[in-house]
């Protein structure tokens, strides 16, 4: 398999880079060892992640799409038209047999430039409500796949006959994490549980803040693990973002080899309702408390995402006004005092990510490209 190329395309947030890397990854596992490359934005940490997974990187110009009106549409409508050129270009020069997007504003032009091409293309949706990204590169996609059987519906006219559900890709080596190796990188021992809170690769302010106002009550219960994010640009503080240290507290701004082992060691998960939060996490079978990014400036998918953890019974959530450290407290406290109900919501949540997407999208694309295992 060593004479194909493929390309990848998607970023911006790490749940739009992890499942492409995740597909990167199996591939690899199949045998394929043919060229890959991943066309992307100029953010150097979406640069940085893409490039240590040993995958070749190309940025390009890339504007973000806004469904309301504002006069930097009209800025970003260059901005896509440059990434249109300069994807093309890139396209040129690789001349991949297939084009995997993994979503997000940045995989428009690609994706569009490669159907000028003649590239065919595969549109990944990680929401349970389809983006307007993945609206816009649906049409000329040779297929479009889904987490959720129930995006479906969402999809446009055309497109929902031939939409594949394959899950959500996740990483191999998050389901080799060790819990004994996160307690130990913890400085604990088996017997105190862990609250993981997580507010994925940009931090979450509302999510830092309820940590902040909650940590006293929740250290006499559990220990506190808080990805809160980097640092704002320009300031001085590494741990900006971090609640006052505490007996039982350990906050990282941001969290990369050390991911599988931490979160393999949480009892209880709480965060956003991102698809990468949600699939790393029911992976590993964790139950979910979530504080799903909603009101103005959101399409809502969060929200709908952990509506349908909800009703599967692999996670309770607190929406807008609801999420106060109150409430969060009582919770939390609700779920470590049942574990019952706590191991339930576990393997509710390792149902619902069940299948090995990573590994059937793989397949998938081998058998578009006329090679298999």
């Amino acid at each position: 398999m060593a004479g194909a190329t493929l390309a990848f395309t998607g970023g911006g947030t790490g749940g739009h880079i992890y499942p492409g890397l995740a597909v990167a990854g199996a591939l690899r596992a199949r045998g394929f060892s043919g060229r890959m490359a991943w066309i992307g934005s100029a953010k150097e940490a979406d640069r940085a992640v893409v490039e240590a997974a040993g995958i070749e990187y190309f940025a390009v110009p890339s504007g973000k799409l806004r469904r309301e009106f504002s006069l930097e549409n009209a800025a970003d409508a260059f901005r896509v038209l440059a990434g249109f050129v300069a994807s093309r270009r890139v396209l040129r020069s690789l001349a991949p047999s297939l084009l995997f997007s993994k979503g997000g504003y940045v995989s428009v032009p690609p994706c569009a430039a490669a159907a000028s091409l003649g590239i065919p293309y595969l549109t990944h949706e990680s929401d349970l409500s389809p983006g307007l990204a993945t609206r816009l590169n649906a049409p000329r996609a040779q297929a479009v796949l889904l987490s959720y059987e129930e995006t479906r519906a969402l999809l446009p006219a055309a497109a929902r006959a031939g939409a594949i559900v394959a899950g959500n890709p996740v990483r191999a080596e998050i389901g080799r994490g060790d819990a004994a190796r996160g307690r130990a990188l913890l400085g604990i021992g088996s017997e105190v549980p862990v609250i993981f809170f997580l507010g994925g690769s940009q931090g979450a302010r509302q999510i830092n803040e309820l940590v902040a106002a909650a940590l006293p009550r929740l250290q006499e219960v559990a220990f506190v693990l808080h990805q809160s994010g980097p640092a704002a640009s320009g300031s001085a503080s590494a741990t900006e973002g971090c609640a006052p240290a505490g007996p039982r507290y350990k906050c990282y701004p941001y969290i990369r080899e050390e991911m599988p082992d931490l979160l393999a060691a949480a009892d209880l998960v709480v965060g956003r309702a991102g698809a990468g939060t949600l699939w790393e996490s029911a992976a590993l079978g964790k139950p979910l408390l979530l504080i799903p990014l909603c009101g103005s400036g959101t399409r809502g998918d969060q929200v709908d995402n952990a509506g349908l953890f909800v009703r599967a019974g692999a996670a309770r959530s607190l929406v807008g006004r609801e999420a106060t450290p109150e409430a969060l407290v009582e919770e939390v406290l609700s779920l470590l005092g049942d574990r019952q109900a706590l191991e339930a919501a576990g393997a509710a949540a390792r149902r619902l990510a069940g299948r090995d997407a990573a590994g059937a999208i793989a397949d998938l694309i081998l058998e578009r490209i006329g090679e298999s295992t």
